[in-house]
């Protein structure tokens, strides 16, 4: 459960680019093809400021995220992305003005319940962190070296 912080700025840097894409593709309006290379439509696209933040912030939730799965496990780590989807339509909903109807409520209820439910999955009676390498380290992963001479056990 130390980690829990990094998850949640994993978490959190993830929700922020998808807010900051839906702003750059707002400002840039309908996508249209004609009359336009598709490589340098795409160009314009990714190079346009709210495009370009969010994809950098991507990279960062990634490099967050890549330091995250470097410490726990992915099967606790991993579902605490689903935040994201909790952030983005609170946000979008308070930004964009975008509909927050009582079964997206419904499921960011069912969502948030699980996310708990897998965060106390983290801990052990004995207050070992599960989240963390709780098994041995041998049988967790294969090394390089295993793998190069094929025996995998």
């Amino acid at each position: 459960m130390k980690y829990i912080v990094f998850i949640l700025f994993t978490v959190m840097t993830n929700a922020a680019a998808q807010l900051m894409l839906k702003q750059g593709m707002m400002s840039l309006g309908p996508i249209s093809f004609e009359g336009t290379h598709p490589l340098l439509k795409l160009l314009q696209i990714v190079f346009s400021p709210w495009v370009f933040l969010g994809l950098s912030t991507f990279v960062i939730s990634m490099a967050s995220h890549l330091y995250v799965l470097s410490k726990v496990e992915l099967s606790f780590a991993y579902p605490f992305l689903s935040l994201a989807y909790v952030a983005v339509a609170i946000f979008a909903y308070f930004i964009f003005r975008e509909d927050l109807n009582g079964w997206r409520i419904a499921g960011i209820t069912f969502i948030c319940v699980g996310t708990v439910l897998i965060a106390q999955s983290g801990r052990d009676l004995g207050g070992r962190d599960l989240g963390g390498r709780g098994h041995d380290e041998e049988t967790a992963s294969l090394s390089s070296d295993k793998i190069q001479s094929g025996i995998v056990r």
